[in-house]
């Protein structure tokens, strides 16, 4: 069976923050919905440890794309290992994401990396970015990669004035 986009579906640990967090991606990205919600009952207690009724898990989209967030538990944390990038064709869309990922308790990282309030990892990237790091010119690729090291947002002219050599 050939392997399709939505044939992998990002699983999300939280602890008791899936619906939440779900609420907030959905708002964030344009054409994405909660698809369903399933819900902790008595039976398994003596190990999932939730009360019957909460929310074990949310399934959405996300511009299409499948996600689950389940409430798991605290045994577990995102970390900067896993992250999801979001390629901006814009200065405007590069704020407005980082905007609204980092409010609330977010938290601003380096070279466009940056976590949500939950501790999810975000790359926030212009979409220049990847051409201009593999162009064959390697001072040119050098100059950008200088520039977004220096950086926490990304700043698409600054990056482009880098990529041409100017000051």
């Amino acid at each position: 069976m050939p392997i399709g986009r939505k044939a992998i579906t990002p699983c999300l640990w939280f602890d008791t923050q899936s619906e939440d967090a779900a609420k907030l991606y959905c708002a964030v990205f344009p054409n994405s919905k909660i698809t369903a919600i399933s819900r902790y009952f008595d039976a398994g207690q003596e190990i999932h440890g939730k009360p019957a009724g909460s929310v074990m898990t949310v399934t959405f989209e996300l511009d299409g794309q499948p996600f689950t967030a389940l409430n798991g538990g605290p045994q577990f944390k995102f970390d900067d290992a896993v992250s999801f990038q979001i390629m901006c064709d814009t200065q405007d869309e590069v704020d407005y994401y980082w905007s609204a990922l980092t409010q609330g308790g977010g938290q601003e990282g380096p070279c466009g990396w940056l976590k949500d309030k939950f501790g999810l990892s975000w790359q926030v990237v212009p979409s220049a970015i990847p051409r201009m790091m593999s162009d064959p010119d390697s001072a040119r690729s050098a100059r950008v990669m200088n520039a977004v090291m220096k950086m926490k947002k990304i700043d698409l002219a600054a990056i482009e004035r880098a990529y041409a050599g100017a000051a």
